[in-house]
């Protein structure tokens, strides 16, 4: 199934590359750099245990309402239209003090399903059917029953789930792209997150930018360039039409 929403380095082009290599048994399943799951959902169960884990703390509840609050959010949801009036309306409203979870949750899904680019930031300006949109609520909510949700740092969720029946999933913020996205991603976190994954119990499979900086920090690992078509393409004829990308592994 598809996810319910878009995401900054939405895996939704290079998900089947990335699960076509992994492992034939792993007992559970940990994707760290959530985002809009689109490889937790690429199948209907990937493990015994699953674990859906973000540091955006909006990104997390709205996953949380999705799963156990579906109906009200949906209710909450009805009441709401694509329009830019709006979509400023809730880019001041959503981390207002008073808000319940729910509030907040539809404010910021409708953010991310009419921005530009799930930018959450400018109105997207494309026609977008909200009833269509809240009635995915209720498969997703169905996919969701049995993963748990976590907001934690990537260091602290492997403390706790990595196992050596583990399959672990990351997708970072890509180096050099860190400005994107809400929460700060440095340079010593890119170095951090190798040393975690240097002394992991189970088996990763991460998914990073071709780039020298991480060609270097991996090269003791397995390291394989894909290529994906370009989002851009078919909107800016001058952009480049691939995209290079690795996937790092552990075995």
């Amino acid at each position: 199934m598809n996810s319910f929403i878009g995401w900054i380095g939405g895996k939704k082009l290079l998900r089947k590359e990335i699960v076509k290599r992994f492992p034939e048994k792993f007992n559970r399943y940990i994707e760290v750099f959530g985002g809009a799951a689109w490889v937790l959902f690429s199948k209907d169960k990937q493990a015994n245990m699953e674990v859906y884990n973000d540091i955006n703390g909006d990104l997390v509840n709205l996953f949380k309402c999705v799963k156990f609050h579906c109906g009200e959010l949906q209710r909450e949801l009805s009441f709401m239209l694509n329009s830019r009036e709006l979509f400023y309306d809730f880019v001041s409203q959503y981390n207002t003090r008073g808000m319940t979870d729910i509030q907040r949750a539809a404010r910021f899904f409708m953010l991310i399903k009419t921005s530009y680019g799930s930018d959450h930031k400018s109105y997207g300006c494309v026609k977008k059917d909200v009833n269509v949109m809240i009635k995915y609520l209720t498969d997703i909510q169905e996919r969701l029953s049995g993963v748990v949700i976590e907001n934690k740092d990537f260091e602290d969720l492997l403390k706790v789930y990595d196992k050596k029946d583990a399959l672990i999933y990351l997708d970072p913020p890509y180096y050099g792209t860190e400005r994107y996205y809400q929460n700060k991603f440095s340079e010593e976190d890119h170095v951090r997150l190798y040393d975690c994954l240097n002394n992991v119990k189970g088996k990763f499979i991460l998914s990073y930018n071709d780039c020298e900086f991480v060609r270097n920090l991996y090269k003791n690992f397995i390291i394989e360039e894909v290529e994906r078509n370009h989002n851009l393409v078919g909107k800016y004829k001058n952009k480049e039409h691939k995209y290079s990308e690795l996937i790092i592994r552990n075995y």
